[in-house]
């Protein structure tokens, strides 16, 4: 809760919530990078929920360059950020010690930041 409440409050962030009869559906955060605005989290229950989201980010962005950085494993994200006319810049591959713990991989449309993991 702490990381949370900075990482959406931090001077420069930019924080979004869509909320669907009364219940989040999921959040986004923009913010500024080093070379361009990066979006992360990006997390929604659905394709349609990511979608409104990112298109609330983008208009933040107000046509300055945004990047994402999406698990290819969701499709729907990648499908999105296609729809945005985003291409993929470079690859990274996520790397364990131990078992793999369970996600719910199909929720996430944006990793928070690489440099966190």
């Amino acid at each position: 809760p702490r990381f949370l409440e900075r990482w959406l409050t931090t001077e420069g962030h930019r924080a979004l919530a869509r909320v669907v009869d009364g219940r989040l559906t999921g959040y986004g955060v923009i913010r500024p990078g080093r070379d361009a605005l990066r979006v992360g989290p990006l997390f929604a229950d659905t394709a349609e929920d990511a979608r409104a989201l990112l298109a609330g980010l983008a208009a933040e962005a107000a046509g300055r360059v945004f990047a994402v950085d999406i698990p290819e494993e969701n499709t729907a994200a990648v499908a999105l950020a296609e729809e945005y006319g985003l291409t993929p810049s470079f690859e990274t591959a996520r790397m364990y010690t131990g078992p793999i713990r369970p996600y719910a991989h199909d929720r996430v449309f944006g990793v928070t930041t690489l440099e966190l993991g």
